[in-house]
């Protein structure tokens, strides 16, 4: 394991421990879980930082990341879910978890053609990350039931991130359709 892999399975060991955090009776576990979210946002930029510093890019790690974002950032949705369980919040988490899934299942079909460079994680999707990540940590950082800034600042965020999701996936599913569609002409044949 190297550096890189490194932070990329400490990432996937936060999330049961900000999870707890979050639902003890500590006061501030709130916060507490924001910050280690935080944290593990934190070595998502980190690891690919030193795979490329440190020249340690490996297929485990080109594997790895990918999957310890969508856990971290799923996990968080259906978690925030059972707090914030209105339409308001449960419909935009639900359209990025049904996203992730549909990208994941496009990328490893590509993957098998040769094609996966054709969905590629484009800029979009980055940013979609980012906002997503950012409108995460409000909500973990948020008191549910109370409204304040934090909350208002999530939401927003959180359909911010909604949008981008969806713009992302049509991207990815455009880029992917030329493959796709020859690959239906020829089942269909």
């Amino acid at each position: 394991m190297n550096t890189a892999t490194f932070f990329t399975v400490l990432r996937v060991l936060a999330i049961p421990v900000f999870i707890t955090i979050y639902y003890s009776n500590i006061p501030g576990s709130n916060l507490l879980a924001a910050i280690i979210f935080t944290l593990a946002c934190i070595t998502d930029w980190l690891d690919g930082y030193l795979a490329r510093k440190l020249n340690q890019c490996s297929d485990f790690g080109a594997f790895l990341d990918p999957v310890a974002d969508k856990l971290l950032v799923t996990v968080t949705l259906v978690m925030l879910a059972a707090n914030y369980s209105s339409p308001w919040f449960v419909i935009p988490a639900a359209i990025m978890v049904a996203r992730e899934v549909l990208i994941s299942a496009l990328r490893e079909w590509m993957s098998g053609n040769n094609q996966r460079d054709v969905v590629a994680v484009g800029y979009i999707g980055k940013v979609k990350t980012t906002t997503q990540m950012l409108a995460i940590i409000a909500l973990l950082a948020a008191h549910p039931g109370t409204i304040d800034v934090l909350l208002v600042v999530g939401y927003v965020l959180i359909y911010i991130s909604a949008v981008l999701t969806l713009w992302s996936m049509f991207s990815y599913l455009k880029s992917a359709w030329p493959m796709l569609r020859q690959d239906l002409k020829q089942k269909s044949s």
